[in-house]
């Protein structure tokens, strides 16, 4: 009978450095059987939507995320079945036609501003990871990806902040922290807390007697 994965999750806010910290535990266990779902694939199918009000989306609101498929795709994922992982098109604000395959693994680590906010998530949550940065370093990290990624204005970037990003993060992303298993500041530098980490997840592992 084959052990059930690991499901590993790290959340925190837009430009908190999530990404590198899911990245590096990654790296470092590449070669091994572990994958990474991103919550960013997760957004709703606004297809039947007119594209102006499409325009309108709030990516950073918990009703932004299609969490019932990723619920089911990550079930599936434990039940040892492979998943077509949906692709969305930024550009049409909307999913796209293409999904992607991914095959079970014995490490899941799941990546995203939310996945900490949805219960049904929490609970198959092995580990709960928040990576806490202060906002000056967020935004400036968030401006310069926007601009360098995106092709946005530097004005565009600041209103949405404002307006946006600033707003749901008070509202939904911090206060979801309390939920975290453990707290990470700073993020991809932090390189103590993800050692930590490996450390934690190799004994898991070995325990399980996967690797």
């Amino acid at each position: 009978m084959k052990k059930k994965p690991i499901v590993i999750g790290v959340a925190g806010g837009s430009g908190s450095g999530k990404t590198s910290v899911t990245k590096a535990i990654y790296e470092h266990f590449k070669g091994h059987s572990i994958l990474m779902l991103e919550q960013d694939f997760y957004y709703k199918d606004q297809s039947n939507v007119p594209f102006e009000e499409r325009l309108k989306t709030n990516y950073d609101h918990p009703l932004a995320f299609d969490n019932d498929l990723l619920l089911e795709h990550l079930n599936a994922l434990l039940d040892h079945k492979s998943i077509h992982k949906p692709i969305y098109d930024y550009k049409l604000h909307t999913r796209s036609k293409d999904v992607m395959l991914v095959e079970p693994k014995d490490v899941i680590i799941l990546e995203g501003i939310l996945i900490l906010e949805d219960k049904r998530l929490r609970d198959i949550m092995d580990i709960k990871l928040f990576v806490d940065t202060d906002a000056d370093l967020r935004i400036i990290r968030r401006i310069s990806r926007d601009m360098k990624e995106r092709g946005r204005s530097f004005d565009s970037i600041i209103e949405q902040y404002l307006s946006v990003v600033r707003p749901m993060h008070n509202q939904f992303i911090e206060p979801t922290k309390r939920y975290a298993d453990i707290i990470i500041p700073e993020g991809g530098h932090n390189y103590v807390a993800i050692d930590l980490m490996v450390t934690k997840i190799q004994t898991i592992l070995e325990l399980n007697a996967i690797l």
